[in-house]
């Protein structure tokens, strides 16, 4: 795995906002910084010779000049790449530390917070990938909590271990959240299950339990402060509601249990990455 987080810019704000919290989290990690942008159609190299700096197009050559001004002397190059985007910006990602897309570019959707782009990428990739919105409520360097969803019987190292080390590097509090509502749904607009449905002896079990999941990674982590929390929410619903204090919500995306079978984001993180209001990481795992 190599140092570099990866940031894809198109020019759009959304891009802007992805490539200034990249710029921080590589200036506080010590990595360099790697902006890339997907020129896939004719039209799109024709406005990149005719309006370009450097062979970068205009606006994303704003999107650097803006970058390097807000972080002087980070180490940064600014490229382009051809191809489909979502499949380019996997690839540029292949081995990169962190791969940062902006929730919506130039060709998305306005009533949807996340593009068809960002969601391929973050199915596709094999690195972390984190998607960030301009406007978000949560900002890569405020205070708020590293929120992690967590499946307290069935916890993932690959996932925990990246939200305690964002945690550490931060100084944030790391807030575990476990959802035990019945509804299969990924997301739900009416109120929580009544108090009772989750007696208190049976949220002080699933507590414990979800402690203990985290034991390993307290013990490897043990700046970071951490609370647990068993809602009854849907998992969906919880992880949203959990963002509004957030710094970042992390997931874990399973890979395929079939080698022929296409990698796909579950409904949770569907539901997560169009309604967050902070940035969000979408860790890959067995």
């Amino acid at each position: 795995m190599s140092h570099n987080v990866v940031v894809g810019v198109d020019g759009s704000e959304p891009s802007a906002a992805a490539a200034e919290w990249a710029a921080q989290e590589a200036h506080r990690t010590g990595s360099a910084l790697r902006l890339v942008h997907v020129a896939g159609t004719e039209a799109d190299a024709l406005a990149r010779e005719l309006d370009g700096v450097g062979g970068v197009p205009q606006p994303v050559a704003a999107i650097r000049d803006r970058v390097a001004a807000a972080v002087p002397g980070l180490d940064s190059s600014c490229e382009v790449l051809p191809g489909k985007p979502a499949y380019a910006l996997a690839a540029a990602g292949h081995g990169a530390r962190l791969l940062v897309l902006g929730s919506r570019g130039l060709g998305g959707f306005t009533g949807l917070l996340v593009g068809s782009v960002g969601l391929r990428t973050a199915a596709h990739a094999d690195c972390p990938v984190v998607l960030v919105r301009a406007g978000a409520d949560g900002r890569g360097g405020s205070p708020g909590d590293v929120v992690v969803g967590v499946e307290g019987d069935r916890p993932c190292d690959a996932v925990l271990g990246f939200a305690f080390r964002h945690a550490a590097d931060t100084g944030a509090v790391l807030r575990a959240v476990e959802s035990r509502h019945p509804s299969h749904g990924p997301y739900v607009t009416d109120a929580p299950l009544d108090d009772r449905e989750i007696t208190e002896s049976l949220r002080t079990a699933e507590e414990v339990r979800l402690r203990d999941a985290l034991a390993r990674w307290r013990e490897k982590y043990p700046e970071v402060r951490t609370q647990v929390d068993v809602c009854a929410w849907n998992a969906g619903r919880a992880l949203v509601e959990a963002s509004r204090s957030a710094s970042l919500v992390v997931l874990g995306r399973r890979a395929p249990r079939h080698p022929l079978a296409a990698p796909r984001l579950g409904p949770v993180a569907h539901a997560v990455l169009h309604h967050a209001h902070s940035p969000v990481a979408i860790v890959p795992h067995d």
